[in-house]
């Protein structure tokens, strides 16, 4: 850590601002690590904490129920599964974070195949760079050198196929130009190819094939091209094995659909969803999965799923979160996820007039900007010179906090941000890398 480091105080928070113990007022840039969807002391919001407030905060959820989980449970199957998709995704487990419904997800899976005859099935394919979190067996399954170089020897092997990186795809003979490098690739989708090619050979010894769809966060906001998580989906199927989509970013409506699944035409057979659930106000996460595998579980009692956490299900949280699903699926709040993308899609052309910008990229309200030191070649900066890092320091000095990974300068503004918020947004970011890099 940078010993000249002097975190700022936030005291509190109001729409898309946050504001310190020195009165200085901040834009949320990256909604609080991922999480603040409709800005902060949403009304509605805050209303259903102090209802349930008022009843119970927290009770324990073995072998007890409550009514604010049966509600939220409900409602996060209407809400994750699309009329024309399959499979359906009925069944619901609480716990506390994507990490641990990450974990769950592949804890279900594997236990699911061992209890139905299939217990050969005990291996994991991803793409290069994917991240879960960071409890063992999530970090198994995404393995990020960057957060988890250390803990390599105490992880589980899994497989890794080449991520689908556009602008850094070896097989993409496109020049470099001032656009999102998906729109003008030229390659022959190796990266699909790749990826079936391992899942063929991985064959009836595939568990599940485990994608973060459509953006891969923490590998420096990779997003996909079109149709990648579909047709990997059905390789993974056509061997028997399952399909397991972390949505802990993308979902809620990140991407423009309430699953970022929805948008390629395809349903895993789990998913883990946290972060937005709550609309950034309290802890929860949820994993969905299927009757077949639910069904795998019933029975003798060794067939139990033995896993599950002391905050599982907090009312408290389930509360807040079902009040975050009613605003998601209102009309004003759809119109106002659209304006915001399109307004940054719009501001966001002016990086490109900064000569070391070498990707724009955007994903419905996920803003990625990744710095170079040459746009011809796409060579990077060497990494202890941390230049992502002292452009969002340099960001906070014109109002904007937000955080890159590496290189790639993030923007992801809450739901509520006016245009002229995000105009802030832009130019403080903007600012703070002409500061850092002059043009």
């Amino acid at each position: 850590m940078d010993p000249e480091f002097h975190p700022v105080s936030i005291q509190a928070g109001e729409g898309s601002w946050l504001i310190a113990s020195d009165g200085k007022r901040y834009l949320d840039g990256n909604s609080s690590i991922w999480t603040n969807l409709h800005g902060h002391r949403h009304p509605k919001l805050d209303a259903a904490v102090f209802d349930q407030l008022g009843r119970i905060a927290h009770s324990s959820f073995l072998g007890l129920t409550h009514e604010p989980a049966a509600r939220l449970a409900s409602e996060l199957v209407s809400f994750t599964n699309h009329p024309d998709l399959q499979p359906k995704l009925n069944r619901v487990f609480f716990s506390d974070d994507g990490s641990t419904a990450m974990e769950s997800g592949l804890k279900m899976i594997l236990q699911g195949f061992f209890q139905t005859g299939e217990p050969q099935r005990r291996e994991f394919i991803s793409p290069d760079g994917a991240y879960h979190g960071d409890t063992i067996g999530a970090m198994s399954l995404g393995k990020s050198e960057t957060f988890h170089h250390p803990y390599q020897p105490f992880l589980f092997p899994t497989r890794k196929v080449m991520a689908p990186a556009c602008y850094r795809c070896p097989f993409n003979h496109a020049k470099p130009q001032a656009d999102d490098a998906r729109h003008y690739r030229k390659c022959s989708f190796e990266c699909v190819a790749l990826a079936e090619e391992e899942i063929q050979k991985a064959g009836d010894r595939l568990a599940a094939w485990v994608l973060e769809p459509k953006v891969q966060g923490a590998a420096g906001m990779i997003m996909h091209p079109e149709g990648y998580a579909q047709r990997t989906a059905v390789a993974a199927r056509k061997v028997g094995a399952k399909v397991l989509f972390d949505e802990v970013l993308t979902g809620c409506h990140r991407t423009g659909t309430a699953l970022a699944a929805h948008s390629e035409s395809v349903m895993p057979d789990v998913v883990a969803l946290a972060k937005g659930l709550t609309g950034g106000y309290l802890p929860l996460a949820a994993t969905l999965t299927t009757e077949e595998i639910f069904a795998s579980f019933l029975g003798e009692p060794e067939k139990t799923f033995f896993h599950g956490h002391s905050y599982t299900a907090n009312a408290l949280g389930c509360a807040v979160a079902s009040a975050n699903l009613t605003l998601l699926s209102e009309r004003e709040g759809e119109k106002q996820r659209n304006r915001v993308s399109q307004t940054l899609r719009q501001l966001s052309k002016k990086f490109w007039q900064h000569p070391h910008v070498g990707d724009v990229r955007q994903e419905g309200t996920i803003l990625a900007i990744e710095i170079v030191a040459n746009r011809n070649t796409r060579a990077r900066f060497p990494s202890k010179e941390r230049r992502g890092a002292k452009i969002c320091r340099a960001a906070q000095e014109f109002g904007l906090l937000t955080r890159p990974i590496g290189d790639v300068l993030v923007l992801m503004p809450p739901f509520c941000s006016t245009d002229e918020e995000i105009e802030v947004m832009v130019t403080s970011l903007d600012q703070g890398l002409r500061k850092e890099i002059p043009a």
